[in-house]
């Protein structure tokens, strides 16, 4: 085959997008966090790809925050843009988050990690389950239901489907990990013992193989490079969400450098899909895959078949 005839186009329930990978939600809030979200922006109008916000709960509490936020839009009026909350607020904060941007989504993060570790924490996410399902049937735009670097298993899936959620970002542990984070402001108390807590998002991803046809998987979490992205895909996650380095990028060769890699990862990502004879990301998710080390050790005890998953191009050829 040939190059040309690669085509990364990634199929999704509210439509289609040209490439598989996306902005995931970082940050906002300040000054400076306003410049980092006019960096990101710029580098999404200027690419095509989406892109989510950080966290707006400070700007929903706080109206003079709301330009840190806003500028995703300013800069980038056309694009594909996630609005962000956490699941303890309810569905007018949702849509208060949703105007704030002329948002196209949201996404709703889960952080009970974070939450237990922080001094200040919440401690009672007894309303989460509850404003997820409120949520998810009030709004009339794409909601994601997203870990923030925890990872998730079959139990959370499970409610989270029968909650109405159809779109799930698994956000595996491998990149920025609040718990060390959060562990580090604290006096006394600590939880240094937590900081390998969660799932990988590799295994995340093997978590939910059985509900590949009964919800839209995003996978994030450590994606470092082109490869790590391919390999999410192959696992059936629709799309991609990278954060941490892409943050790097922005902050230390601004947004023309930040374009230019992007630019970088989208032929990079078709050149690895021609090494592999894959025309597409429907031939991508039948290509075997072969496990080692913790994620293989995870399938023997809870599935999927290891044997399958390495010769299910047989199968599907």
């Amino acid at each position: 085959m040939s190059l040309s005839q690669v085509d990364c186009l990634t199929s999704l329930p509210f439509g289609t997008w040209p490439v598989p990978f996306f902005i995931n939600g970082m940050t906002g809030g300040s000054e400076k966090t306003k410049k980092i979200n006019e960096t990101l922006a710029r580098a999404a109008r200027a690419t095509g790809i989406a892109i989510a916000s950080g966290s707006q709960k400070a700007a929903i509490k706080d109206p003079t925050l709301r330009d840190t936020f806003r500028m995703l839009r300013e800069v980038n009026p056309d694009g594909f843009i996630f609005a962000n909350i956490g699941a303890e607020l309810d569905e007018e904060a949702a849509k208060a988050a949703i105007d704030m941007l002329d948002a196209d989504g949201l996404q709703i993060h889960l952080n009970a990690p974070q939450e237990v570790v922080m001094p200040e924490g919440d401690r009672d996410f007894s309303s989460w389950l509850k404003n997820i399902e409120r949520i998810t049937h009030s709004i009339d735009l794409p909601v994601v239901v997203k870990e923030v670097g925890f990872g998730m298993s079959r139990a959370t899936f499970r409610k989270l489907m029968d909650a109405g959620v159809q779109i799930i970002d698994v956000a595996g542990r491998g990149g920025a990990n609040f718990i060390t984070i959060e562990n580090q402001r604290r006096d006394r108390s600590r939880f240094d013992y937590l900081e390998d807590w969660g799932q990988s998002t590799v295994i995340s991803m093997l978590e939910a193989q059985p509900y590949l046809d009964r919800a839209t998987f995003f996978a994030s979490g450590g994606v470092r490079h082109p490869l790590d992205i391919l390999k999410g895909l192959a696992l059936g996650a629709r799309a991609i969400g990278i954060s941490g380095t892409f943050l790097h990028t922005a902050l230390t060769k601004g947004s023309e450098g930040l374009i230019a890699l992007i630019e970088e990862w989208k032929q990079q990502m078709s050149q690895i899909m021609l090494l592999l004879g894959c025309r597409n990301l429907g031939e991508l998710r039948r290509t075997d895959l072969i496990f080692s080390g913790a994620p293989e050790q995870w399938a023997r005890l809870r599935g999927p078949r290891l044997e399958e998953m390495a010769t299910r191009s047989q199968r599907n050829s």
